[in-house]
């Protein structure tokens, strides 16, 4: 009995969390994987409903363009679309990780880089033409 309330006493550590962790970049590429999917689906009930409009008729399909031209859901629709390549890129560099390629350090970290990097180009690059 003595040596059980001996192995009660002892000071063990707690599970890490993150005030344990130094937040990364690559911790943040992680988590905006995650936001971004989520955001996807919600954003994805915007193109629903200019899409719906074409069947309503013309008025409410310049109902909602109209809305679709003020510059906030301007600024919103790049967002949204940058979204889309960051999930995507994110997806391709964890395809990547799927054939066992790319977990050294290095390679996360630049992964991570390359996905942001990407992301924001193509999305740009769209928005451009």
């Amino acid at each position: 009995m003595a040596n059980k309330n001996k192995i009660d006493t002892i000071e063990r550590p707690m599970s890490p969390h993150l005030q344990v962790y130094k937040i990364s970049f690559t911790m943040m590429m992680s988590m905006m994987h995650r936001v971004s999917g989520f955001v996807l689906y919600l954003g994805s009930f915007l193109f629903l409903a200019w899409y719906i409009s074409i069947f309503f008729g013309q008025e409410s399909y310049n109902f909602v363009n109209q809305l679709f031209s003020f510059s906030i859901i301007k600024f919103a629709l790049f967002l949204f679309t940058w979204v889309f390549f960051h999930h995507l890129f994110g997806g391709i560099r964890h395809f990547i990780w799927d054939f066992g390629l790319g977990f050294d350090l290095n390679s996360v970290e630049w992964l991570a880089r390359l996905t942001a990097l990407f992301s924001f180009l193509s999305a740009s690059l769209l928005w451009l033409l």
